[in-house]
């Protein structure tokens, strides 16, 4: 699997596209179902009320995953993520209304790394508040 985007085509500074992605109390079922996390503070606002949250929150590997396709559809290849790493910042919190939560991400390259492996730094929000810290990937480019 090989990155679409060249080493030689990308300096430090270089911006991917941003991309927001929205979260609704259905997509937190379907990925509770689908990661086996059925933890009820990701569904039920009873019970996350009850442990001090202030509603449903969003699960923190969603949250990630979500992050990372913004690198992914840049690269043109999810396997040209050699890794990737994330800080927990802030939950995102999902109402239970017709928009639920946005999760907005941006990223540029940080740095360029030996072997045509650059490192792209992300950043990502919800609500106005930083909910991902030191969000870094390091991509494998062509």
């Amino acid at each position: 699997m090989t990155a679409k985007v060249s080493y030689d085509s990308v300096e430090v500074g270089t911006e991917l596209p941003p991309q927001s992605f929205p979260v609704t109390r259905a997509t937190l079922v379907q990925y509770a179902g689908a990661s086996g996390d059925f933890n009820p503070i990701h569904w039920n606002e009873k019970f996350a009320r009850e442990v001090g949250l202030e509603d449903v929150i969003a699960h923190g590997m969603f949250t990630m995953a979500e992050a990372i396709r913004v690198v992914t559809d840049w690269a043109g290849d999810p396997g040209a993520v050699v890794e990737y790493g994330v800080r927990f910042t802030r939950q995102v919190v999902v109402p239970n209304d017709d928009k639920g939560a946005l999760i907005e991400v941006s990223a540029k390259v940080g740095a360029l790394l030996d072997g045509k492996r650059v490192r792209v730094d992300l950043t990502a929000t919800s609500g106005d508040k930083k909910v991902l810290g030191m969000s870094r990937a390091v991509v494998q480019l062509g």
